[in-house]
């Protein structure tokens, strides 16, 4: 049986995955640790750039899994690729659901760059295909919108 602190980046990974076709924003901040950081590189309006520790994660996701019409079913397509640091892995996926009570497809693809430390995150950087996601959920002219709009200073 494997313990916590002894769980690779790949066994977090799939525990990732698994929380996040759930839409257990519980399970998924579980992963993390106390003080991780979670990126988000590729930004939508209104999302934040990073969450900063386990309970942003769990109060992050909660929040926009609660807002979002999106339920994912799958996570597939997955590619792993190893760094030199055995602490880094680099992982391409793609995720198909469905969008609102009409139960739309839905397909958005990603990569996620994550280090895990004594068997949990630590450091993430989700580059997910926010414009196909706006796009697929009928808010792709809402986004384009909020970055045309002038910078608050």
């Amino acid at each position: 049986m494997t313990t916590r602190s002894d769980r690779t980046p790949r066994d977090v990974l799939a525990l990732y995955q698994q929380a996040m076709v759930a839409g257990s924003a519980d399970d998924l901040a579980g992963l993390y640790a106390v003080d991780a950081v979670h990126e988000f590189p590729f930004r939508a309006p209104g999302f934040p750039a990073r969450f900063h520790g386990r309970e942003e994660v769990r109060t992050g996701y909660h929040n926009a899994w609660d807002a979002s019409p999106v339920r994912l079913a799958e996570v597939g397509d997955v590619v792993v690729h190893e760094a030199a640091d055995p602490e880094v892995i680099v992982a391409e996926w793609r995720g198909t659901g469905t969008v609102g009570p009409d139960g739309r497809p839905f397909e958005a693809s990603g990569l996620l760059m994550f280090r895990v430390r004594g068997g949990e995150i630590v450091e993430m950087r989700d580059y997910m295909d926010v414009f196909g996601t706006f796009h697929a959920i009928g808010r792709l002219k809402d986004m384009v919108a909020a970055m045309d709009a002038p910078a608050a200073s």
